[in-house]
């Protein structure tokens, strides 16, 4: 029976692995309607950086950062120009198949909505988000793969205009995702 503890530890302290990475992704949002206001993002690309640590063959996190454009139109007559960052940290679930690593992931954090300086009639706002995603690494060369990711986010609305009201509604980004990783 020990030694078949032992054994398990080793095969699972053996799996553990970090890695960094760099995606790019697409950024579609849906429109959200409410108090009198349609409100409708505006696709965009972004960037997200990823540091990832596996702990055993089945569980492991992620501390993550993307940045994408956030423009917001509001009746179709006015356009805030605003940046979206958001920080968060994930829970990954993976297990290694050949060269390929499936996961899902879920977790949260903020989103950032910055509009640009020359936007007189913008304001900052910030909100929690739901993350949750699947994707497959495909290690080409040992240390070094490919990623390939969904992410969804799930997040109220932004505020970000003083002449408009807040739609108050649940919204949805989908962020279809390629990127590369270095694993140690």
């Amino acid at each position: 029976m020990l030694l078949t503890v032992l054994v398990a530890a080793t095969v699972i302290t053996s799996h553990a692995q970090t890695d960094v990475a760099g995606s790019f992704y697409g950024a579609f949002s849906g429109t959200t309607e409410g108090n009198g206001t349609v409100q409708s993002p505006s696709a965009s690309a972004g960037v997200l950086l990823e540091l990832r640590h596996i702990s055993n063959p089945l569980v492991g996190y992620e501390l993550n950062y993307s940045f994408n454009r956030a423009n917001q139109n509001y009746n179709d007559f006015e356009e805030i120009k605003t940046a979206a960052h958001q920080v968060g940290a994930d829970w990954i679930v993976s297990f290694p198949v050949l060269m390929f690593k499936p996961f899902v992931l879920a977790g949260g954090g903020l989103i950032f909505f910055h509009p640009d300086s020359d936007q007189p009639d913008g304001t900052s706002d910030t909100k929690p988000v739901f993350v949750y995603g699947a994707g497959l690494d495909w290690t080409v060369i040992p240390h070094l793969g490919l990623r390939f990711q969904y992410r969804g986010n799930l997040y109220h609305a932004p505020d970000v205009s003083h002449a408009f009201s807040s739609t108050d509604a649940f919204t949805h980004t989908a962020e279809p995702m390629i990127g590369a990783y270095l694993r140690f």
